[in-house]
């Protein structure tokens, strides 16, 4: 039997014992490591390496033998291709369709099911429009930034001596924290550059510093189009805490206008904690060329930050993951140069990007444009096995019923049904996977941006993914 990934352990509890084994499944998985099931990331990389070692297809995950040990069945049942896809496709429209006409949804519905196996097309209604995607648009940024960077990238602050003192360069790591770690472990984020930064300088012979901080990594307009809000802080390469005003880790809170200017300040009072005094006020500046290095902290892996998005909808994250596909790709790291690096990402993996515009990394730009084939297609992609690299996009997923914005949503696809949330004010969208009642591995997108009554919009959307996970 192939080894089980994150998914495939849902679809056993799911499919084998009901609800209460599913509950079972995603309590067991635990604990989380850096916004992964620690037993789901093991399971996952594991499977990856086997298939990687193999040199396994495109489309040679599937979910049958997953199934087998339960169940009894065959290698292959259930999985797609052969005689089973017109069947399969037959009787997702008959269960979508009508469900597709809730006026709930408005006129304007783009919608795709892809089988993750064999990347055959199951269903569609005007897959290919481009509509306003909101929130889903954060699977085409990370799928982008994964491509771009790879699972293991991790982005530096670091700390360099300049004419007079300092720098602070911020490197665009919006998960740069300035809490003090927990009793007992080492210190991370802030408090540990200023741990390294104070070290270095008493061994230089000094106690004393101005300090200066470097911002220009990013470049074009700082503030996102809606303004600074509850839902994001001013895009900048240096900030802590995604410049919340708050205790909160996710979620809407008020903001800072000056993310990187309160950085560089409590950066200046840590240094002092640390005896090292900071002449004068913090001022912006650049860190010379050729600077030496004084002392330099990392964020976690880019996969923990893909998934710490899409978890959580964090539109801070996303807005850092778009600007650092532009830095990858030679662009300018701005919300223009970004769009450009993560469209140009998803044409060269082959995706459907045709009417696709990014004018953001998060999808709070009413201006972004995706179709429901776009993301259909490249969580398809994400779940390829050679395609190790993009498989936070899929891990990272809310669980219907358990975790993040699909926690108290999609009640009939619970334990199977895993899906990025996407609402804006006349804008409501699910994109995701679900695991049929035949165990197939299914990748769907439904998308409409004309909808009158959001509530309403979401019970539509629910119903649809529970559709896909009831399909056979």
């Amino acid at each position: 039997m192939a080894p089980r990934s994150g998914t495939g352990r849902f679809v056993a509890a799911s499919t084998a014992v009901g609800l209460l084994a599913a509950a079972g499944a995603v309590a067991a998985a635990g604990p989380w490591d850096g916004g992964q099931r620690t037993a789901e990331r093991v399971r996952a990389a594991a499977a990856d390496r086997g298939a990687y070692a193999r040199g396994a297809p495109y489309g040679s995950s599937r979910a049958g033998p997953v199934l087998a040990g339960v169940l009894g069945l065959s290698p292959g049942a259930g999985g797609s291709g052969g005689s089973g896809g017109a069947p399969a496709a037959a009787g997702l429209a008959a269960s979508l369709e009508p469900l597709l006409a809730d006026a709930a949804l408005g006129p304007r519905v783009s919608a795709s099911v892809v089988d993750v196996a064999s990347g055959e097309r199951l269903f569609g209604a005007n897959e290919a429009a481009a509509v306003t995607p909101a929130s889903t648009v954060k699977l085409a940024t990370s799928v982008a930034a994964l491509s771009a960077l790879g699972a293991d990238h991790r982005i530096e602050t670091t700390v360099t001596l300049g004419a007079d003192g300092i720098v602070l360069v911020g490197g665009g790591d919006p998960t740069l924290t300035a809490r003090p770690s927990p009793p007992g472990r080492e210190p991370t984020g802030l408090p540990a550059l200023a741990d390294a930064t104070a070290r270095a300088l008493k061994t230089l012979g000094t106690d004393h510093t101005a300090l200066r901080y470097d911002v220009s990594r990013y470049t074009g307009p700082v503030p996102h189009a809606i303004g600074t809000n509850e839902n994001l802080a001013p895009v900048s390469a240096l900030m802590v805490d995604e410049g919340r005003l708050d205790d909160s880790d996710h979620g809407p809170a008020d903001r800072t206008d000056d993310p990187a200017g309160d950085a560089a300040r409590k950066f200046a009072a840590l240094l002092g904690e640390r005896g090292v005094r900071v002449e004068g006020e913090p001022a912006e500046g650049r860190s010379p060329a050729g600077a030496r290095r004084l002392a330099a902290v990392a964020s976690a892996p880019l996969s923990d930050l893909v998934e710490r998005a899409l978890t959580h909808s964090d539109n801070d994250i996303a807005e850092a993951l778009a600007r650092q596909t532009a830095l990858a790709d030679g662009q300018p790291a701005s919300f223009e140069g970004a769009g450009r690096a993560v469209a140009a990402r998803l044409a060269r993996l082959g995706l459907p990007t045709a009417g696709a515009r990014f004018a953001d990394g998060s999808g709070l730009d009413r201006a972004d444009r995706v179709s429901a084939d776009l993301l259909a297609r490249l969580l398809a992609r994400a779940g390829d096995r050679g395609s190790p690299e993009l498989r936070a996009v899929l891990t990272g997923l809310p669980v219907a019923g358990f975790s993040g914005t699909l926690r108290e949503r999609v009640a009939g696809g619970r334990g199977v049904v895993r899906a990025k949330t996407g609402t804006l004010t006349g804008v409501n969208a699910l994109a995701g996977t679900a695991v049929g009642g035949s165990g197939r591995l299914l990748a769907f997108a439904f998308l409409a941006d004309a909808t009158s009554d959001s509530e309403g919009a979401q019970r539509a959307l629910d119903a649809l993914a529970a559709a896909v996970a009831a399909g056979r």
